[in-house]
């Protein structure tokens, strides 16, 4: 994968330099101080992933990455924790907070390549046939009958779709909405701009992120423009009160 590193600091980018040369997938073809110069480079060249620094002059790296049309996956660094929900609601595939540790770099690259290598065997294409307790998804020339309960959640990433399916991974060419308003409610609840889950995998839920069963380690934010409605659908009315 051919990635550039954005960040203002010189020891930060030297930081994911090294730990990506042991990253035998990775190959660092530019290195930028600021968004301006990368996003010259970015018009020019082929970029399948780059490292975004948030906290920098001029432009900082969510205004940056809000101005691409055509972004390559995005893994966001930072010292400040509180943008994480941000960052996935701009569809950043992980957000690591610096220093960051080789394991943890590894385990967000190993993610972005996931995505990576099935965004390189999705069809441009895309169909859905909605059963009444499966679904059939169209993907890589053939179709997948998956069933709702075995739905943990889906990704929506650019103009696909991801279906988190137990280990499995399905991708489509389509965005999130059209799915979503394909789904039944009574299942799925669309919980960011990203993400649709399934509220029979939901284990709890706090004032910024969903958590879901133990063996699905991913935590789902809970976008701002999403939570009332979630919360009045699907958690109030099964609460259970003191009389």
């Amino acid at each position: 994968m051919k990635c550039i590193i954005i960040d203002d600091e010189p020891l930060a980018r030297e930081g994911i330099l090294l730990n990506a040369s042991e990253v035998h997938f990775l190959e660092v073809i530019g290195e930028f101080n600021n968004a301006l110069e990368a996003n010259n480079f970015l018009s020019a060249n082929e970029v399948d992933l780059m490292f975004l620094d948030i906290e920098m002059p001029g432009v900082n790296g969510l205004e940056f990455l809000r101005s691409i049309k055509k972004r390559p996956l995005v893994i966001l660094t930072t010292a400040y924790p509180q943008y994480a929900l941000e960052s996935y609601e701009l569809d950043a595939v992980d957000y690591l907070v610096k220093p960051i540790r080789l394991d943890r770099f590894i385990k967000a690259v190993n993610k972005a390549k996931e995505l990576h290598d099935l965004l390189q065997l999705a069809g441009q294409s895309s169909s859905v046939e909605i059963a009444h307790d499966y679904i059939y998804i169209k993907s890589d020339r053939k179709y997948i009958k998956v069933f709702f309960k075995d739905i943990a959640f889906i990704k929506g990433m650019k103009d696909y779709v991801v279906l988190y399916s137990g280990k499995e991974k399905i991708i489509t060419a389509m965005n999130i909405k059209t799915i979503h308003e394909q789904l039944p409610s009574s299942i799925f609840a669309r919980v960011s701009k990203s993400h649709i889950v399934n509220i029979q995998f939901i284990q709890s839920i706090d004032q910024d992120s969903i958590q879901l069963r133990a063996d699905i380690p991913e935590e789902i934010p809970l976008g701002d423009t999403y939570r009332e409605d979630f919360i009045n659908r699907y958690v109030r009315t099964n609460l259970v009160q003191r009389k």
